[in-house]
């Protein structure tokens, strides 16, 4: 069978283009939306190291347009209080269930994109010093579960940064974070000739979707930008919730 007609390639690619564009879009969302997908459609050993890929190829590629909005000290906070985390979180890991987590991180993320969606006013964080206190939060997920990002996310929302700022300075975050759990994953042995098969037939749809988003992120008002992230989060949370009550 020509491998571009291969049912689970297509599946393969449909979902990756789709992650791509919410990714290109708003900063963040990639993964938590392709894992589950390309998991039941590869298996984890190939989805893990395949989006771990695509996600650091889209934010090398977002970052080198938008670098002048990142926000270098930011940026650098999470980044330094992540390292410090994940290996927290890897020792977390054995002592602690997933789904106890995954229930909790998905509690708090509903709670505040449910205030903010609902026109309550939410406290903004006024420092940037409460950085290193998400930054470690995120470390301790992504060591664990790999789910790093929606501790950012919250953070830099409840920042209120402006969608290029935001948009920039998370892929900044990304970048560094992804180089690291690229390394990982070459060192634990995950890399094979399946998964480098399978980014080489989804570059073309990746950058595409890349370019796509970047289109439909110029049209978004900053006033829409922070509603369409909330209800991201929402449905995150709602991802979140089901994996741990139905694991």
């Amino acid at each position: 069978m020509d491998i571009f007609f291969d049912p689970s390639i297509l599946a393969t690619l449909a979902v990756l283009a789709f992650s791509t564009t919410i990714r290109s879009v708003f900063g963040f969302g990639d993964a938590l939306i392709a894992m589950p997908l390309l998991a039941m459609i590869l298996g984890l050993k190939t989805a893990t190291p395949l989006v771990a890929l695509i996600a650091f190829t889209i934010a090398t590629i977002i970052l080198l347009s938008t670098w002048r909005s990142l926000k270098v000290r930011s940026a650098f906070r999470l980044i330094i209080s992540t390292m410090v985390g994940i290996p927290l979180g890897i020792v977390l890991l054995k002592g602690v269930d997933e789904r106890i987590m995954q229930f909790l991180l998905a509690c708090v993320l509903l709670l505040f994109s449910g205030f903010n969606l609902s026109n309550l006013v939410v406290p903004k964080l006024k420092s940037e010093k409460s950085s290193y206190l998400f930054g470690f939060v995120a470390g301790l997920l992504g060591g664990a579960y790999n789910t790093n990002g929606p501790p950012v996310v919250l953070f830099a929302s409840m920042r209120d940064w402006p969608p290029a700022e935001f948009r920039a300075t998370l892929q900044g975050y990304f970048f560094v974070t992804g180089f690291m759990l690229l390394s990982a994953h070459a060192l634990g042995g995950l890399w094979n000739q399946r998964v480098f098969t399978l980014y080489g037939l989804s570059l073309p749809v990746v950058i595409i979707s890349i370019w796509l988003g970047s289109k439909l992120h110029k049209k978004v008002s900053p006033e829409k930008f922070r509603k369409a992230i909330h209800i991201l989060l929402v449905l995150i949370a709602a991802m979140l919730l089901f994996k741990a009550l139905s694991g």
